[in-house]
């Protein structure tokens, strides 16, 4: 397990019992752009094949945002599901995580980690991420959205079309 407390008495810590899935489930699946209606047991099985990341409030020890790594643990990680609890923003907690992740990692051996972001590119290139060469990445998506039933490249695998 890794801690950190910083100086204002903010806690982060990979233990995985003191993660608070109900919150990181209504978070996820309520509020962030990538997980919306994403239920509780896909949650619940993603935290358990991860290294799961929690901040935790100085005082009650209320938990306040979250981050998921995806990991062998030796050579490759993708740092996915990061959230702060829109009352706990605006403290540079987001930014402290991503970084603590970042150096957990490293002491782990892990040099490469990637994620995705829609907007918080700021926060990640703080800790040092930049861009990735569009021309050397590919990935195969078949999520299912939600408004239309079809995947981001056609149809749905799910879906039997006449």
């Amino acid at each position: 397990m890794f801690t950190l407390t910083r100086a204002d008495g903010y806690q982060l810590s990979t233990d995985p019992d003191r993660l608070d899935l109900d919150r990181v489930h209504r978070w996820l699946s309520t509020d962030a752009y990538w997980a919306l209606g994403r239920d509780r047991e896909t949650v619940v099985r993603a935290f358990a094949g991860s290294i799961g990341f929690g901040i935790y409030r100085p005082g009650d020890g209320r938990q306040v945002a979250v981050a998921r790594v995806v990991t062998d643990r030796a050579t490759f990680a993708w740092l996915c599901d990061v959230y702060v609890d829109p009352a706990a923003r605006g403290r540079g907690l987001g930014t402290w995580l991503a970084g603590a992740v970042r150096d957990h990692l490293a002491e782990l051996g892990v040099r490469r980690i990637v994620l995705a972001t829609a907007d918080a590119h700021g926060v990640y290139a703080r800790v040092g991420f930049a861009p990735v060469d569009p021309g050397r990445w590919m990935q195969l998506d078949q999520r299912v959205t939600q408004v239309t039933g079809k995947d981001q490249q056609g149809p749905s695998p799910l879906t039997v079309e006449a």
